[in-house]
Formats: C-alpha cells, sequence, structure tokens
C-alpha cells in the first residue's frame, strides 16, 4: 500500500513523528481522560492508525534513525538523574524475577505450539524465533531466521504479528496500572510516590502537575546532549573493538561471557554510572535531562506503533496473531504468580514483562513514562541479560519441539 508520506519523504515523517509525540504529551498533560489512558499508549495508537490507514509507511530509513541514535541518546539523559546506589539493589531483585518471567515465555511457546501446531506452518522454527524474541529482543529474532532459515513469507508475517501484538501487549501493562484490581493485592510503591511527587492540583492532570516548568539554560541543554553524545559514541566504539578483538568461540560459558562484556546497550548503561560516579556534583546539578530524554522515548513509541501492519498478517497467516498473544499472556500469568508469591512490586513484575517481551529500552520507556525514575537503570541492565540467554532458550525451544512437527 502506498502512504501519504512517502518512506523516503525524511522531513515529512520526521514532522509526522514529533507531532504525534507532542500531541500524545499535551493530552496527556490537558485531558483527565487521556491522563489516565497515558501519553504512551496515545502516542502507540496514533501509529497504530497512521500507518494501517495509509498516512505513513510501515517501513522508512527515519525508524531507523529513532531506533539507532535517538533512543541511545535518551537512555544516558535518563540516567543522569537516578540514585546510582539504588541501582545495584534492585537490580538483584529483578534480575530473579525476570527469569522467571523468561520461564512465562517458554511455557507460552510451548503451550502455544502445542494448540497450534496444525494449522501453522514451520511453526517448530518460529517458536524458537519468538522464544529467543521474547527472551531477549529483535538481535535475538534476527540470530534465530539466520539459524533456523524459515521462508520470507513467514518471517515477514511473525515480525509483523510480533510488532502489533508487542504494541497491545504494552497498551495492557500500562492500563494494569491503574486498575483497582491489581493494585488493591500487589504493592504499588513508584506507582504511590509517582501520585504523591505529582499531587493534582485545581484542574491540572498528574502528568501536568509533575512536569511543571522548571529553569533549563543553555549550558543544561549543551551539557545534556554533549554528555550524552559522548557516552554513547564510547560505549558503542567499545563494543565494537571488543568484538573485533575477542572471539566467541568456546562453550556456552564463554559465549555468554562474551555477549555480556561486549553488549553496546550494557556498555552504555555502564560507561553513564562509572560517569554518575565520577562527576556526581556537577550531574547533580543538571537541569533539563528528563525532560529532552522522556521526549525521545515519546518520539520512540510512535516508531514502535508503525511497523504494526494489520492487513499484511490478515493475508498470510492470521493464526500467528492467536500464537503470539497466547505466548504474550501466558509469560504475564505466570510473572504475576511468581511475582506475588515471592512478593514483588507490581510495577517490577511488568517491567519485566515488558523487558522479556519487547526487550529492555521498551521496558525503560515505560518506566520512564510512569515516573518510575528508581527502576529505569535496573530494568535496562537486567533487560540485558536476555539478550544473552535469548539465543539459547530459542534454541533448546526449536529442537525440542520440531519432534512432535
Amino acid at each position: 500500500m502506498t502512504s501519504w508520506i512517502a518512506a523516503d519523504n525524511t522531513f515529512g515523517l520526521w514532522a509526522f513523528i514529533m507531532v504525534s509525540a507532542t500531541a500524545a504529551i499535551v493530552l496527556e498533560q490537558r485531558y483527565q481522560w487521556a491522563a489516565k489512558l497515558s501519553g504512551a499508549v496515545i502516542a502507540l495508537i496514533i501509529a497504530l492508525f497512521a500507518s494501517n490507514f495509509g498516512l505513513v509507511p510501515t517501513d522508512a530509513p527515519v525508524y531507523d534513525v529513532v531506533w539507532g541514535y535517538v533512543v541511545p541518546l535518551a537512555i544516558p539523559l535518563l540516567l543522569f538523574q537516578i540514585n546510582i546506589h539504588t541501582i545495584f539493589k534492585e537490580s538483584g531483585r529483578l534480575l530473579f524475577i525476570f527469569l522467571l518471567s523468561s520461564i512465562g515465555t517458554m511455557a507460552g511457546v510451548v503451550l502455544a505450539f502445542f494448540a497450534l501446531k496444525n494449522y501453522i506452518p514451520e511453526l517448530d522454527k518460529i517458536s524458537g524465533m519468538i522464544g529467543a524474541s521474547y527472551t531477549g529482543g529483535g538481535v535475538n529474532f534476527a540470530a534465530m531466521v539466520a539459524k533456523l532459515e524459515p521462508s520470507q513469507d513467514m518471517v515477514a508475517s511473525t515480525t509483523v504479528a510480533d510488532n502489533l501484538m508487542m504494541v497491545v501487549y504494552i497498551i495492557i501493562l500500562i492500563g494494569m496500572t491503574g486498575m483497582r484490581f491489581f493494585r488493591k493485592n500487589y504493592p504499588t510503591p513508584h506507582i504511590n510516590a509517582f501520585e504523591n511527587e505529582a499531587k493534582e492540583a485545581s484542574g491540572q492532570t498528574s502528568s501536568e502537575a509533575y512536569w511543571q516548568p522548571r529553569a533549563i539554560g543553555l549550558k543544561d541543554i549543551a551539557i545534556n546532549l554533549a554528555a550524552s553524545m559522548l557516552l554513547v559514541g564510547l560505549s558503542f566504539k567499545a563494543s565494537a573493538l571488543l568484538k573485533g578483538h575477542f572471539s566467541p568461540e568456546g562453550g556456552i560459558v564463554q559465549e555468554m561471557i562474551f555477549g555480556l562484556f561486549t553488549d553496546k546497550y550494557l556498555l552504555l548503561t555502564s560507561f553513564t554510572f562509572l560517569a554518575l560516579l565520577i562527576f556526581k556534583k556537577p550531574f547533580s546539578k543538571l537541569s533539563g535531562s528528563q525532560e529532552l530524554g522522556t521526549y525521545g522515548i515519546y518520539i520512540f513509541f510512535v516508531v514502535i506503533g508503525l511497523p504494526a501492519s494489520i492487513p499484511m498478517i490478515l493475508a498470510n497467516a492470521p493464526l500467528l496473531f492467536v500464537f503470539v498473544f497466547i505466548v504474550m499472556i501466558v509469560n504475564l500469568l505466570i510473572s504475576l504468580g511468581f511475582g506475588k508469591l515471592f512478593k514483588y512490586n507490581l510495577e517490577e513484575i511488568l517491567l519485566v514483562c515488558n523487558a522479556n517481551i519487547g526487550g529492555p529500552t521498551t521496558a525503560a520507556a515505560l518506566a520512564i513514562s510512569k515516573g518510575w525514575k528508581a527502576l529505569v537503570g535496573p530494568i535496562l541492565v537486567v533487560g540485558t541479560v536476555g539478550y544473552i540467554i535469548g539465543n539459547y532458550v530459542g534454541t533448546i525451544l526449536h529442537i525440542a519441539l520440531s519432534k512432535f512437527l
């Protein structure tokens, strides 16, 4: 389908993305109904409608720029104001529930496979791809595609089903934060802290009260952007150098250690923590990093929703919707069960579910959009573990399930 704004119309697409992100922020801060829905969900819905009604394409080089440049730059900005001492404590807690949530992903893949193996072709390969992707992220999905070599049609359909259901899943997770049932049955300290910090003044939404205008000077903007760019440049270069000089060949343990120390996002997070430890005082005086980083994340939410083409998957393999939906719901239910058993907060459970299905960047985006500042750094660290174990999960699932076809 030809879109009104062509894929090579760079300024047109940037205008659409920035206007959509701005509209989501303005609506969230102006209307109570929009604040309850959240700006992140509004951005996703705008993108979903725009791409499926032909206003913008489902794929364009501009979207890659957001993934490749805007998101990495936003991550250090959002970490500049966090309490570094809480990171290690929260990361340990999150890692355990993240691994339990990964078990939910595997259980969901197995259940969905046996329910639909007679109706979807190449489901053993798709199970491996989805199992890897929903433990780590897109990197693991690509690795399993290269390894298992499914047909191009099934790769395209699975990608679309994955993108669309990820949007739906994020909307579900965000919606759960406002549901009385979950807030009654799970501790919600971060939601409560955000609401207490943003006490609703007369006529103001909680978001508007939270994002009160602050004094931000030209020097703040310059230092924020320069420091963020410097950290991204150093960490990505370090990742490339390490991958070029060291080989992952060896046993599983060597491969996991190699993946751990060469992942560019884990290096970016580590370098940012190191900078915060060395330059604690200068960073504590900076203003505007939260505003700049959060705006970048709203742009990211718009781009997440754009590739989800409903007509494409309806034409190719509509049952893939059902397959992916089963995996996500089982992941959520098992995570909630383990979370209840081990007394985890609702925010922690929802973030590890998001990190499993959408990767650490989308989970950090969720934490930022809901104002859970203390969890942004930990979920980035823990979510990266999924990249390391994702390929093993996908391989195990494929080997085991292919025997039943």
